[in-house]
């Protein structure tokens, strides 16, 4: 097979792109450097695996990531094919078993003869068509070649990864199912009273976290903040984050306790359960005694302790088009999180397009973006205005859409008119650019 296109990553967005590339008949190289070549965060050698949380995020149309997901399933989204046949229950949000959601990945991968998969470090930029998904870890040859390709220095944020529990090591003596507001029950529950929550800030206010020669000047995304510099902002900043007690009760002593901390299951056997929101960048031994130290926890066995790599993204409006090509090369296109957007969804979602506008550039058309009243839209708006010297990576949020154009006071009817009016704005935007969901349906594996 003669590639027409080559898509650099195997990650979320590279699938997608590649995916949505083949379904519209084009040959397609995908590239992905593992295992030749390893990356600090993988575990596996699948496509699209996921190295932070199993989570994506709330499905409710009134949510923002649960508008982005209705706009994804739209443009027909491998990756949330893959996350409907292995999800876990989570509430309201869409969790998958992670080894489940890769292999079904790969499986939709694999399964299109029009896709080549080549596992090989790429050091420059093609010279072909060419999508470029490479993701937070790319590569240090890569990246010195996309920044030459620029002309800029480029920019760089740390991310940060929550531990997981094995479930049969936790003291449900202690610890309780619940949801907030008794929403659902998918949730296991560290109670505190006010004195174990005040300890708990001391000691980790006291850790020791890596050492490294940049680490107190990191520009952390506010989105993912290891949970220690969350501490070190205020006492109760963590009572008012994900230790959040509002909505429980402790049904050991029918009250609600001072602070929480949550667990989420992470595979569809319940037998292991993520920390919310204690993304860490502390030392092993310091997040052992830490984190037993919590009511529930004391003998709590963790098979991943949380850590930190270096995620990188590129200066968007300074340096692409609108819809993230380089501005020389219309045919040498960014997607995933490279470009400045953050999360899974948001990542997946730019592949999506990625593949929808190489397809159109190599039949002559122009490039197209969808309106800014959808959330697809909105986020690539603010790729594309956001100031250069201020740019920072974003999430689906509500404040990037463009406000109705009456004013609603009611937060939740606000916001499931937005959620009316972006997913009819989309539906018309692909009806008038001929845009089509292609993708196959993915198959769990395993």
């Amino acid at each position: 097979m003669t590639p027409e296109v080559t898509v650099v990553g195997g990650g979320l967005a590279g699938c997608e792109a590649a995916l949505q590339l083949a379904a519209r008949g084009r040959r397609v190289r995908l590239i992905e450097m593992r295992p030749s070549r390893r990356t600090e965060a993988h575990q596996t050698d699948d496509l699209g695996e996921l190295v932070c949380t199993n989570s994506f995020k709330s499905e409710a149309l009134h949510n923002a990531h649960g508008q982005l997901k209705r706009e994804m399933r739209a443009l027909g989204s491998v990756l949330l094919r893959s996350a409907d046949v292995s999800r876990v229950p989570a509430g309201s949000a869409l969790a998958v078993d992670r080894t489940l959601f890769s292999q079904a990945m790969t499986g939709a991968v694999e399964a299109e003869e029009r896709i080549e998969i080549v596992r090989e470090e790429c050091t420059s930029i093609p010279a072909g068509p060419t999508v470029i998904a490479t993701g937070p870890l790319t590569s240090g040859a890569l990246y010195e070649a996309i920044e030459d390709a620029l002309g800029d220095g480029g920019l760089a944020f740390f991310d940060a990864i929550a531990p997981i529990v094995e479930r049969d090591s936790i003291d449900d003596s202690i610890v309780f199912a619940a949801g907030r507001f008794d929403e659902d029950a998918d949730y296991l529950n560290c109670p505190m009273s006010r004195e174990e929550y005040d300890g708990f800030i001391e000691a980790l206010r006291a850790g020791e976290g890596h050492a490294g020669h940049d680490w107190d000047d990191v520009p952390y995304f506010e989105g993912c903040l290891p949970i220690e510099v969350m501490a070190s902002r205020g006492h109760d900043t963590l009572r008012f984050g994900p230790m959040k007690p509002i909505g429980l009760t402790d049904p050991r002593t029918g009250d609600r306790p001072w602070a929480v901390v949550q667990l989420r299951r992470e595979d569809r056997a319940g037998q292991m359960w993520n920390m919310v929101g204690f993304q860490t960048r502390l030392k092993i031994g310091e997040q052992r005694r830490i984190f037993t130290g919590i009511p529930g926890l004391s003998h709590a066995e963790f098979l991943r302790w949380g850590s930190i790599h270096r995620n990188s993204y590129l200066n968007f409006p300074g340096r692409l088009t609108a819809w993230g090509s380089l501005q020389d090369r219309d045919d040498a296109l960014f997607a995933g999180q490279l470009t400045g957007v953050e999360g899974y969804t948001e990542s997946a979602a730019s592949g999506i397009l990625a593949g929808i506008n190489l397809d159109r550039v190599l039949s002559g058309s122009k490039p197209i973006v969808p309106p800014p009243t959808t959330m697809l839209g909105a986020l690539l708006r603010y790729l594309r205005d956001a100031a250069p010297g201020r740019f920072q990576p974003m999430n689906s949020n509500w404040g990037l859409v463009e406000p109705l154009s009456k004013r609603v006071k009611d937060k939740r009817v606000k916001r499931e008119l937005l959620a009316e009016r972006a997913q009819e704005d989309l539906l018309r935007w692909m009806d008038e650019h001929g845009v089509t969901a292609r993708h196959p349906i993915a198959t769990a594996t395993g």
